[in-house]
């Protein structure tokens, strides 16, 4: 077991798959299929993906962190667009998994640009049945998921041992309960609380697991979890040796540590307009 509020259970794997559905690994290095006879070929015989990027570049451009996302659909597309569009847009630093009541996955996987996003759905048989592409500072189906998984916090009798964990769970409840969209997010550091083991098992099954696990590679790994309380969310972040090095419960709108900022967009735009210039003009 690992250290922290999120813990893995004994044998079970840590890590997740979050290599989106049907991507061939030479699709995922960024511009490298661009760079090869075949991807100029296909550059040549994709018209829609000639006539999708400068879209997406107009639509980064006017992208702001807390505006609606703009979703551009690949389901259609043939296995060589799908290709050439991975080819573009390559693999950034996070990704996970999403899961809503019914069943459905979502696989996400944000691309070399910062606030472009891949996002596919498998049903609960694991058939994909959609995938496209969405210009936002988190896709929406993490942020309805993550709300979709939630009930409401029950505090129940503490077990011997505790120490601190009830008026912790006080706190939680009250700023879950009160938060609002716009709201500053509250975060709680357990380094700078005196929490024992016994308060640590109590308050992780408290909160319980939710439904969004999401993973950033950026700046050292962070991994972020939605709990199965509304607003409530474990983040944690670790150094080279796979050891927690900060643990928090941030309670509020979704983690930034896992999402795109205004000048992502901006950046994201330029990056991808030189690709599309370079490669499909």
């Amino acid at each position: 077991m690992k250290a922290g509020f999120w813990v893995a259970p004994e044998d079970a794997e840590d890590t997740m798959t979050i290599l989106p559905i049907g991507v061939e690994e030479e699709a995922r290095k960024s511009i490298s299929l661009l760079a090869t006879g075949e991807g100029e070929a296909l550059a040549k015989a994709c018209p829609r993906v000639r006539d999708m990027l400068p879209k997406i570049v107009a639509a980064l451009e006017s992208q702001r962190a807390h505006a609606q996302g703009q979703l551009f659909d690949l389901t259609e597309f043939s296995d060589d667009e799908k290709r050439l569009i991975s080819g573009a847009i390559g693999e950034g630093e996070v990704g996970g998994l999403a899961a809503t009541p019914d069943g459905v996955v979502a696989q996400i996987q944000e691309a070399v640009m910062a606030g472009l996003w891949r996002v596919r759905f498998t049903d609960a048989d694991g058939k994909l049945f959609a995938d496209y592409l969405e210009v936002s500072s988190l896709p929406e189906i993490a942020r309805r998921a993550a709300l979709a998984n939630c009930r409401p916090l029950k505090i129940g009798a503490p077990p011997e041992g505790v120490m601190n964990v009830m008026p912790l769970l006080q706190e939680i409840s009250a700023r879950a309960e009160a938060w609002k969209e716009g709201d500053p997010t509250h975060t709680i550091t357990f380094s700078l609380l005196p929490m024992n083991a016994a308060d640590m098992d109590f308050l992780q099954k408290t909160l319980g697991p939710g439904s969004v696990k999401l993973v950033s590679k950026g700046y050292g790994a962070c991994r972020v979890h939605s709990t199965g309380v509304k607003h409530v969310w474990s983040v944690q972040y670790f150094n080279a040796s796979d050891e927690v090095v900060l643990d928090t419960l941030e309670i509020g709108a979704p983690p930034p540590a896992a999402c795109a900022a205004d000048e992502d967009f901006e950046d994201s735009a330029h990056r991808l307009r030189e690709i599309e210039e370079a490669y499909f003009s």
